[in-house]
């Protein structure tokens, strides 16, 4: 396995694209709970939680980008192989593969259940996966460039939502942020934490960096795309504790949801119908990005084709949903790929950044 990836010239990208790669795996179904479950742990806190979520975003985002400086044209997967060997690096790669099916999973099965409790309480989960599944093998057939201008466009049409928030954010109540600054410092520590699983996403800039053609101008899209899903995630969460109260707050689990329910038109009884349905263009860039780079890690790392993988995990992806069905069960995928993934993208690019500097001064003494 080559530590660079050698690509054609026709499967590159402008650095440009990364703010929507990036704001669309980070703006999906886990923006739908987020202020609850950071509400369990920093209260009327929370919004200095997101902040210090964001900042550590940015952090982990700048290493990711220092360590793949270090390399010609690498990826996560050929520099775990430079650093750490063949059998150990492949190791390390089977852990960012068992991530992205995870995630995948979650999303998939967190979607199917928004949809059967605002929408369709008796379809079947079985036959929603297969809906979602087919436009997901779709869209990664077609290859990164048409998965990125799903992206794109998806984001085009479907940020409106956001004028939603408007009538809501006009009936917040300043009472509900008070006292401020009474959380602890573990307690806006583990309130960041409950929104890593909203946070997450970053990771993608490990495995698309290569594919970028300009690369120079990468710093500058990151950091928008952070700030962005940040500043919604951050908007959403103020807005959704300063309408509810704590006791409404923490009996909704799809808090961000029910703020839509609140909408009256004369044309249209119940508005959340449109937003559940719409909040597919919001999932499906997640799941397609999740799947392209569950595929791409298996070619990259043990030479099994996309194709062959991308119709092998749909078929599991497909079992997932037929069986995964209980609201506890879903839960509990979801925290195993929160509490999985945070300490994958959030600590371990940390971690790596010695390694990689040290092995850089090794190979420069052993030129010298």
């Amino acid at each position: 396995m080559d530590v660079n990836v050698k690509l054609k010239p026709s499967l590159s990208i402008e650095a440009f694209y990364l703010f929507f790669i990036i704001t669309s795996i980070q703006l999906g179904v886990g923006m739908m709970g987020a202020p609850r479950y950071i509400f369990l742990e920093a209260k009327q806190d929370s919004w200095i939680s997101i902040i210090l979520a964001i900042i550590f975003s940015l952090i982990v985002l700048f290493v990711m980008l220092y360590i793949l400086k270090q390399y010609e044209n690498a990826d996560i997967l050929g520099i775990q192989v430079d650093i750490f060997g063949k059998w150990i690096g492949k190791l390390l790669g089977l852990a960012y593969i068992a991530y992205f099916a995870g995630a995948l999973l979650s999303v998939v099965l967190t979607y199917i259940e928004v949809v059967k409790i605002f929408i369709f309480p008796e379809v079947s989960s079985l036959l929603m996966g297969v809906v979602l599944t087919i436009l997901i093998i779709y869209t990664v057939l077609g290859g990164l460039r048409v998965i990125v201008g799903v992206c794109f466009l998806f984001f085009l049409l479907t940020h409106w939502l956001l004028l939603l928030l408007i009538e809501p954010a006009t009936a917040i109540n300043f009472d509900h942020f008070s006292p401020p600054l009474q959380a602890s410092v573990t307690e806006l520590l583990s309130g960041a934490k409950a929104s890593s699983y909203t946070f997450m996403g970053i990771e993608i800039l490990f495995l698309i960096y290569p594919f970028i053609v300009n690369k120079e101008k990468t710093k500058l899209p990151i950091t928008i795309a952070a700030l962005w899903t940040g500043a919604i995630i951050l908007l959403t969460t103020v807005i959704t504790i300063g309408f509810f109260s704590p006791e409404q707050l923490l009996r909704r689990e799809w808090s961000v949801l029910a703020l839509f329910k609140i909408q009256t038109f004369t044309f249209i009884e119940r508005f959340d119908y449109i937003v559940v349905a719409e909040w597919m263009m919001v999932s499906l860039p997640n799941m397609v990005l999740l799947m392209w780079a569950l595929t791409y890690s298996m070619k990259r790392m043990y030479k099994v084709p996309q194709k062959v993988t991308l119709y092998t995990a749909s078929i599991f992806l497909l079992i997932g949903c037929a069986t995964i069905e209980k609201h506890y069960h879903i839960q509990k995928v979801i925290t195993i790929v929160s509490d999985n993934g945070f300490w994958l993208i959030f600590v371990y690019p940390i971690l790596l950044l010695p390694f990689v500097l040290i092995k850089k001064k090794w190979k420069k003494a052993r030129k010298v």
